[in-house]
């Protein structure tokens, strides 16, 4: 499954990250193969989404988010 197809309140692991602009800049905030990510929530209208990663809370567009692949953890 891919990052975007999450629901809010999920546990992931990041798989992979597909190529992507924003690929080298994702990777430098610690959202790296093996790192456990938890769906926060959605705008209103889907997009952005929040994501806990680590000790910070991160927004990212949908199409971006598309790119990561995770499994369920949790």
């Amino acid at each position: 499954m891919n990052l975007k197809e999450a629901k809010q309140g999920m546990t992931l692991r990041v798989e992979s990250i597909g190529d992507s602009l924003l690929k080298e800049r994702l990777m430098t905030m610690g959202l790296i193969p093996g790192v456990r990510v938890k769906v926060m929530r959605s705008a209103p209208l889907g997009d952005p989404m929040a994501i806990s990663i680590r000790s910070y809370n991160l927004a990212m567009r949908r199409d971006d988010a598309e790119k990561i692949e995770v499994t369920q953890v949790g």
